[in-house]
């Protein structure tokens, strides 16, 4: 297990690196480098004065290197300009240059400045990423045991008409997206159109005081989608299970078939749909863009927005590195798990 732990989290490591690499490489290209100068100065700067403030900033350097300095393992940049004052990534304002630490970058803690939010990244993601997790629990709640309901009743008797109907729904939900969805409850449920105004169509309030007038419409919306798709899988699972040759021998044997599906195939059907649980975690954490949006609530996702609506680079970095861990561990422990819950599966 310690072997395959070591080289899971040294493939996890090679990964965050080769992937924050590339968005580093895609949001730091020139014209969005031209773009955030222009943003600074003015936007009638010359390509002299855009060079001059890309210098100043130290974003002319290779990409290597800027690479190194905003991860932490490369000294940040350092410019002194005509009057002789030092300046620099470590170096804060009214601190002297020889007392500035060399390595200022993520792994130091040092995630930049948000210029949309006026604060350190770190602040404004930790924020924002507290709001959406309670938003991400709330729909795990809602979503995990109503699909794994769905599923079993409808896998435990295929080709009935409880599995069809069920089958249905969960097909419906699965392809109706989250954009979609949210108009409708908005509609249905916000607004005078059909004068049902029982929940709030938006949830900005829910950042300050949650309520279920202000927090169930974003929650469903999430959830409806999620619930068709695990739904299936589960549904395929236990099906499988139930024409396995120990099921068919247990109730050949007299046992209820009550006890069939509760000691014999649940577990077993639960293997396939527990990766797939798992896997929603980062789907969670980038699909909530478009509901925070829809909805205005203030999480994760409606800051990734408007970090790359305003070209914020140092948040839209910030962003990208807890989607990327959020991925990569939960990956690494649905391979654990599944380890774990199938004895079948050997490590070595």
């Amino acid at each position: 297990m310690i072997r395959f732990l070591t080289k899971r989290l040294v493939t996890l490591i090679l990964s965050a690196l080769c992937i924050t690499f590339a968005v580093f490489f895609l949001t730091t290209l020139p014209p969005n480098l031209e773009k955030l100068a222009k943003s600074e100065v003015g936007t009638r700067i010359t390509d002299a004065e855009v060079a001059s403030w890309l210098e100043k900033n130290g974003y002319d350097g290779p990409i290597l290197a800027r690479y190194g300095e905003w991860l932490g393992v490369v000294p940040g940049w350092t410019y002194t300009d005509e009057n002789g004052t030092t300046r620099g990534r470590c170096i804060d304002a009214g601190m002297p240059a020889d007392e500035a630490p060399r390595f200022c970058g993520v792994l130091q803690g040092d995630w930049g400045f948000s210029k949309v939010f006026r604060e350190e990244v770190s602040n404004v993601i930790s924020t924002r990423l507290g709001l959406t997790g309670w938003l991400m629990l709330c729909v795990m709640l809602v979503m995990v045991p109503s699909a794994l309901l769905i599923g079993i009743l409808a896998g435990m008797r295929e080709g009935s008409r409880l599995d069809r109907s069920l089958s249905t729904f969960s097909i419906a939900t699965t392809a109706t997206p989250e954009y979609v969805s949210g108009v409708l409850f908005i509609t249905i449920f916000a607004s005078s159109v059909t004068g049902l105004k029982w929940f709030k169509g938006i949830a900005t309030s829910a950042a300050d005081d949650i309520t279920f007038e202000n927090f169930t419409l974003p929650v469903l919306t999430i959830a409806l989608y999620g619930i068709g798709y695990i739904a299936r899988m589960t549904r395929a699972s236990m099906a499988e299970v139930m024409t396995a040759q120990y099921i068919r021998t247990a109730r050949l044997k007299g046992v209820s078939f009550r006890n069939v599906v509760i000691r014999h195939a649940l577990r077993n059907a639960l293997i396939a749909p527990f990766t797939v649980i798992m896997l929603q975690f980062p789907w969670l954490l980038n699909g909530v863009v478009i509901v925070e949006t829809l909805f205005n609530y203030k999480g994760f996702g409606w800051t990734l927005v408007q970090a790359a609506g305003n070209n914020d680079i140092e948040l839209l970095l910030g962003c990208s590195v807890v989607a990327v861990v959020v991925v990569l561990i939960t990956q690494l422990i649905s391979d654990v798990g599944y380890a774990y819950l199938n004895p079948r599966i050997r490590i070595s």
